[in-house]
This record gives C-alpha cells, structure tokens and sequence, in this order.
C-alpha cells in the first residue's frame, strides 16, 4: 500500500531511472496522475505536462467507462458496447459533453500553448494507477500518433488484466503492484484525496516549462 500519490511517485521514480539519459518528456492523466508524475519528473528531472483524457461512460451510470477521448482520439470499447446492447448513436450526447470538457480542461491546464513535440523523445506516461484501462488505451493511442520515438506506461498499482492488454500497445509498461485481487485505485493508498485544478495547475507551472501558466 503507498503512502499517497507523492510516495507512489516516488517509488515509480526509482523504477524509471534507466530512462534518466533519454530525450524525456513526463505525461501525466490528470488529475490524480499529476502528484504521481511530479514526483517522478522531480527525480528525473524531466519536463512535465498534461495529456488530457475524459471517460464515456455507460447513460446514466457514467462511472461505468465504456470508452474514452483524447486530443484527436475517440476510442469505443467494441467488446462493452456488444455486452451492453449501446451502439455508437446511443453515446452521441455523453461523447459530445466528454468533448467539451476535454477542451476545458485543456485551456485551463495549458492556457493557449499546445503540446510540445514528443518526436524523437521518451514520453513516460503516468496515472495514479489503472482500473479498466479503457481511458489509458485512448491516451496511448493518441500520444502514439505523435511519433515519440519510445512510449513507456509507468503506474504505481493495476489489475492483471488491465496489465496484460495495455502492455503490447507500449515499448514498456511499469507497474509496481498487480495486486490478485482488486477492488479500485484508492484501495492501494493510505490517503487518496481527490486533486484539485489548482493543485494540477501549480505542479504544472513549477514542473514544466512549456505551459507558461501561472497558478492563483
């Protein structure tokens, strides 16, 4: 069990070292992937920043995940939408809502800057940890499509399963507990508070030196 997001990061930190060398950039699914990252990026020294990510859930039971967006990225769990009798048209409304956020968060977090350029560099992408994974597939997907010459998933805790379906669409994936039985993210951790905007917005502006955004 990790202490809270900051001791998990470190202790992912300690893992990811081998990578110290490389061309970095540290890419964080905000929000509770932003403590974790900071940490890491801290030890690394390495640039960090935001890829934004918003779950589609199920109508009317949006915690159950049945798909996910990210910039320039609609990922749809064919496998749950069979499962669910829901066709594409059925989610319209909720992708169209998840969307909207999405660019929100994007403006907020980033202010007017885009991402940097991630050809030719190590990207390491971290969440706090993994449930299903269906949000993680639309962010690699996305980061993907960005030519980063090694993509590395690096999480504190996830489930076999999630394990075992995301680690061949990376060059690696880290992960410190699989645990054989799991329940949620928050169960791994002492104290799980939820992150704030402005905390995601201050360990931004000290992390990175892309953003530009001054926290208030």
């Amino acid at each position: 069990m990790f202490q809270d997001r900051d001791d998990a990061g470190r202790q992912l930190a300690e893992k990811l070292k081998k990578y110290q060398k490389d061309n970095l950039l540290i890419l964080a699914l905000p929000r509770g992937g932003v403590p974790v990252a900071y940490q890491v990026s801290q030890v690394l020294n390495a640039p960090l920043d935001v890829f934004v990510v918003r779950k589609v859930g199920f109508p009317g039971n949006p915690e159950l995940g049945v798909g996910s967006v990210a910039p320039g990225v609609l990922f749809l769990d064919k496998d749950s939408l069979h499962r669910l009798g829901l066709r594409h048209s059925d989610l319209k409304e909720i992708i169209e809502i998840e969307q909207k956020e999405l660019q929100r968060r994007l403006h907020l977090y980033r202010g007017d800057t885009t991402l940097p350029n991630v050809v030719g560099k190590t990207v390491i992408l971290i969440d706090d940890g993994i449930a299903t994974g269906v949000t993680t597939r639309a962010a690699i997907q996305g980061i993907q499509q960005l030519k980063p010459s090694k993509l590395i998933l690096a999480v504190p805790v996830a489930p076999l399963e999630a394990v075992e379906m995301l680690k061949n669409l990376v060059d690696e994936l880290v992960c410190l507990e699989i645990p054989p039985f799991f329940y949620a993210v928050g169960a791994f951790y002492q104290r799980f508070p939820q992150v704030s905007d402005d905390e995601v917005i201050a360990l931004l502006t000290v992390g990175s030196p892309y953003t530009g955004i001054q926290s208030s």
